[in-house]
């Protein structure tokens, strides 16, 4: 028993530890992107092309252009949210919207009430 309490103590204090120091945020702060680069639009290859707008995501300590480009939605509807910065924070960009082809990993589809999986 004597054994037995200093461990239990011991492990009360690591368990402690680990779980106090799991609540430090890491991050690195490179500040806001450069403003967007001018540049010409290319004619759209084809219908169905939607235009994603060039932008600036960070890469390590600094910020790397990604020129714009046509591209395919991913479904029918959807568009192009662009990155931005805001409050000290970059929000990646990304294809919003649109129709849904099926429900994914069993979420109920909102305009359906189903979850993809019902038999027809």
């Amino acid at each position: 028993m004597r054994k037995l309490l200093p461990a239990l103590a011991i492990a009360a204090l690591l368990g402690t530890a680990q779980a106090t120091s799991a609540q430090v945020p890491v991050g690195v702060r490179i500040g806001a992107p450069p403003p967007p680069r001018a540049y010409k639009v290319p004619a759209r290859p084809g219908p169905n092309y939607e235009w994603v707008e060039g932008y600036w995501a960070p890469q390590g300590s600094h910020y790397r252009w990604h020129n714009g480009r046509w591209a395919h939605p991913p479904r029918a509807g959807a568009y192009w949210q662009e990155p931005y910065y805001a409050n000290g924070r970059y929000y990646r960009g990304s294809w919003e919207g649109g129709e849904q082809r099926r429900a994914e990993h069993g979420r109920r589809d909102q305009s359906t009430g189903t979850t993809g999986h019902e038999r027809r």
